[in-house]
């Protein structure tokens, strides 16, 4: 259900109350039928998030985000939070969960799995968004063509050298649309030879 509300207002919103909320309190808004709810309320628990330091709340938070991930359910809901926190919780952990959730039936779980790991392309770390974009290459959903295709460019931004292996070795086979994504900012003729099948 969508009201209409911006997403300025609603980072407003967040700003002025987040810190007046409890964690259940955060999880009923979680579970709101209505979109920008839902929205401004992981921009609150963002915001939480990056400004308490205490580990406990971090947990908390983490806690309440994995368990809800069935109320997570659109791309941006995805795309605005999933790096800034599961990424950033699972940094210095055992990301093994990161896979269990590639594997998952959800879709937004695999878009979360998938995005998580912007966190760490922004650091130069590559090694588990490559798994992740393989394990994820034939998945039969055009929004997690998009999300894969989104962080090769990134990761590509970054490395050239490392998003050039992992096309070569798969973008004879990748969805067409994971590929535009992923060549999006190469020069005119490279994309070319991309799309043409001629990159060796």
């Amino acid at each position: 259900m969508f009201i209409g509300v911006n997403v300025p207002v609603l980072r407003d919103i967040a700003k002025r109350y987040a810190e007046l909320l409890s964690i259940d309190e955060l999880e009923e808004i979680l579970q709101s039928p209505i979109h920008e709810q839902r929205l401004c309320c992981l921009f609150m628990l963002l915001m939480l998030f990056k400004k308490k330091q205490y580990a406990i709340i971090k947990d908390a938070i983490f806690q309440l985000y994995m368990r809800n991930t069935a109320y997570i359910n659109n791309w941006d809901l995805v795309d605005s939070s999933a790096h800034y926190i599961v990424g950033a919780y699972l940094e210095d952990k055992d990301r093994s969960l990161l896979f269990s959730l590639t594997t998952s039936n959800s879709l937004w779980e695999n878009r979360i799995a998938m995005i998580a790991c912007f966190w760490y392309i922004k650091k130069n770390d590559y090694e588990d968004a490559l798994i992740i974009a393989d394990l994820l290459l034939h998945h039969k959903h055009d929004l997690i063509h998009k999300a894969v295709g989104w962080m090769l460019r990134e990761i590509g931004n970054r490395h050239l050298e490392s998003e050039m292996r992992f096309l070569k070795n798969h973008y004879r086979t990748m969805p067409r649309t994971m590929l535009r994504y992923a060549i999006e900012k190469f020069p005119a003729n490279l994309r070319e030879d991309f799309l043409k099948g001629r990159v060796e």
